[in-house]
């Protein structure tokens, strides 16, 4: 099966890949959600580097008042929602893991949808769970796919980019319950819709430095290892809300 990294580690490799920003539009946003497509699922025992495919992605600021992995409480450090370009999408929660700063976890699922303008609702089928002990490629850990069932739901609108709260509940196939409950603060989503251009070295160069210049900042506020990965990918989000959009390669 096709590999397919949508953690937020894999965010930061999307966002320095060859590709084109553009402004969510509600119309485009909501038939891409509802797209159904054969199924994109990682596995664990594939180890060749593959292209990203996620063609959108939402990130928004609150907290979790609930986050149960396998019977273990925590708190969360970002939450995001990724769509790929084969229909799957992933509410995906970087843990506040002081033992693992690669601690993230995924709800994952292929079919999605909206009754409501304000409810999205995704069915669940695989829970991908990533740590700092999973094999690595390209440096960065290979989550595993665990079979589950479960459901997402979101309270808001990726169109008007707010959200209220997302709840989710999934048990994989061995019984592990996994529970999230995430209370918007408010704030606006950061929703970027990402479209696969021409590999030309000059936007290779320009999201390579976009990187560098959100790791520089990272060293000048001094953040910790374990909130490096939440704090670049706000930075990469809150530098590309500043700069016009493209809809065409250039």
């Amino acid at each position: 099966m096709h590999l397919c990294r949508q953690t937020f580690a894999v965010a930061i490799i999307l966002l320095a890949t060859p590709s084109v920003a553009a402004p969510h539009h509600g119309g485009r946003i909501l038939r891409q959600l509802e797209t159904s497509a054969p199924p994109v699922i990682l596995v664990s025992n594939e180890t060749k580097s593959q292209e990203p495919d996620i063609d959108m992605f939402a990130y928004m600021t609150g907290k979790c008042s609930t986050l149960k992995v396998a019977g273990r409480d925590f708190a969360c450090r970002a939450v995001a929602y990724f769509h790929s370009q084969q229909g799957r999408a992933n509410f995906t929660i970087a843990l506040d893991d002081p033992t693992d700063n690669s601690h993230i976890i995924s709800f994952s699922g292929e079919n999605a949808r909206r009754e409501q303008d304000d409810l999205y609702e995704l069915s669940v089928d695989h829970m991908l769970l990533n740590s700092k002990d999973r094999p690595k490629v390209d440096g960065l850990p290979v989550p595993s796919a665990e079979l589950s069932a479960g459901t997402c739901k979101q309270i808001g609108s990726f169109a008007a980019a707010r959200v209220s709260s997302i709840s989710c509940s999934a048990t994989d196939k061995d019984g592990k319950k996994y529970e999230l409950q995430f209370e918007s603060d408010g704030s606006p989503m950061t929703v970027r819709t990402i479209k696969q251009g021409p590999p030309t070295e000059r936007k290779r160069r320009a999201r390579l430095n976009e990187r560098l210049e959100c790791r520089n900042k990272a060293d000048v506020a001094k953040i910790l290892p374990r909130d490096l990965t939440a704090y670049i990918i706000r930075c990469l989000a809150e530098d590309s809300s500043q700069k016009p959009a493209t809809d065409e390669p250039q």
